[in-house]
């Protein structure tokens, strides 16, 4: 382990999911989690952000529209945090435009997960602790 990574910070501390259509991607996981994304503009890329504290020091992300970020099928999988129950989301998912490509499945204590494909053509994940 990293000397410089101690067992109380993420690994991870945010995440850029891509997108080739900003306006297509922020509508499909505003309806899919019940959410309202901030958008902004920086040079060269349009971003809209998910909802987030960052006095809370928790993971956050947002949707990323550029050169530099291509939607795809292969690649990390970021598992979304669908609690309390994942199932609530993914009955949104085909109604929001996109498809679920693995159903709730458990994985015993560590709770369920499921798979979609968003509107941008990224491979998703959810999870939930019931």
């Amino acid at each position: 382990m990293n000397e410089k990574m101690s067992s109380g910070t993420n690994a991870i501390n945010w995440f850029e999911i891509p997108a080739t259509d900003i306006a297509r991607a922020k509508k499909f996981y505003e309806q899919i989690f019940e959410i309202k994304m901030e958008e902004m503009e920086m040079p060269g890329m349009k971003y809209a952000m998910f909802p987030f504290d960052p006095m809370k020091g928790k993971i956050s992300g947002g949707l990323a529209q550029s050169q530099m970020h291509t939607p795809g099928m292969t690649g990390s999988i970021i598992y979304l945090n669908a609690n309390p129950d994942l199932q609530n989301v993914l009955n949104r998912v085909e109604k929001a435009g996109g498809k679920i490509t693995m159903p709730k499945t458990s994985i015993g204590q560590n709770g369920f997960m499921a798979f979609f494909t968003d509107t941008e053509g990224n491979n998703m994940a959810l999870h939930s602790n019931t």
